[in-house]
């Protein structure tokens, strides 16, 4: 398999990247949450639950607690960090660089972005994800990972000109514009009206109870009872979208879309789509 560009080569990473569709179960089997967690490196079970895109951080913060427990994390270190004060305190940066596990929860990515960027706890979990460490967002927190996100977009009409706002995410993925609740609001003509713009950026679209995990080589692999919608734009043949005025109706011919579940997955350098034998083989080569 050819070297993939899907991760920023200043990273260099070792640990994959896992992103949620939101409103994953985090009372009962856990199912999506104990992908999360297993997948720690091994000895270090401390879990940092980072609730900054979150307008209500102290009801959140205590449910992944309970639920991080649940799954055997020996510790749960809740991080509300609300301010850019907070994001550079030496204690918080010294909680995250202890980590094996670091969870973004939803609500704001906006919120996230302005809080973490740039910020000395955004460069620990840097330096977690390239030794090894697990980082994961679900919601707000899954749509901030890469280095462009959507944000406040309706999800109504939106394959027309300008629709969709995009700014700079955490950086943590290249190539990759995710977007959750993807299938129960209705968003696919968001990540259509992306593609467009961007050919060279893969839609990944996340239902629900649903995640992918990023792997460092390149392949995606769907986890969960839910859908991952893949829209890939790369061999576009053509669109208006350069000719029209803001606000106008889009055309595209040839837009390719994939739905994976638990156990498919996708090469993005080759474009492939990855059924489980399949991925199964990729994921044993790269080890």
């Amino acid at each position: 398999m050819a070297a993939s560009s899907l991760v920023p080569h200043a990273l260099a990473t070792r640990g994959p990247l896992i992103a949620i569709g939101g409103a994953e179960d985090r009372t009962s089997d856990l199912a999506v949450l104990n992908q999360v967690f297993s997948r720690a490196p091994a000895g270090n079970a401390e879990v940092a639950v980072i609730a900054t895109a979150s307008s209500i951080p102290g009801q959140i913060l205590p449910i992944y607690q309970a639920a991080f427990e649940r799954l055997g994390a020996s510790q749960v270190h809740t991080l509300a960090m609300e301010g850019r004060r907070q994001a550079a305190d030496g204690e918080i940066v010294r909680l995250i660089e202890r980590s094996g596990v670091i969870f973004f929860t939803g609500g704001d990515q906006l919120r996230l972005t302005h809080v973490m960027g740039g910020s000395p706890a955004l460069k620990a979990i840097r330096a977690r994800l390239r030794a090894g460490a697990v980082v994961a967002g679900t919601s707000a927190g899954a749509a901030a990972l890469p280095s462009t996100m959507i944000y406040n977009s309706t999800a109504e009409d939106a394959l027309r000109k300008g629709a969709v706002n995009m700014t700079s995410g955490l950086g943590l993925v290249e190539g990759l514009i995710i977007d959750s609740h993807f299938l129960k609001r209705g968003r696919f003509t968001r990540l259509m009206e992306v593609g467009a713009a961007n050919p060279q950026q893969l839609g990944v679209g996340l239902s629900e109870d649903a995640g992918v995990v990023i792997h460092p080589h390149g392949v995606l692999e769907a986890i969960g009872p839910g859908h991952v919608i893949i829209i890939d734009s790369r061999d576009l043949a053509s669109s208006n979208i350069a000719e029209l005025e803001m606000g106008a109706p889009v055309a595209i011919e040839n837009m390719i879309l994939h739905a994976l579940i638990s156990g498919n997955g996708f090469d993005v350098e080759a474009r492939r789509y990855l059924a489980s034998e399949a991925l199964r083989a990729c994921l044993a080569e790269s080890r």
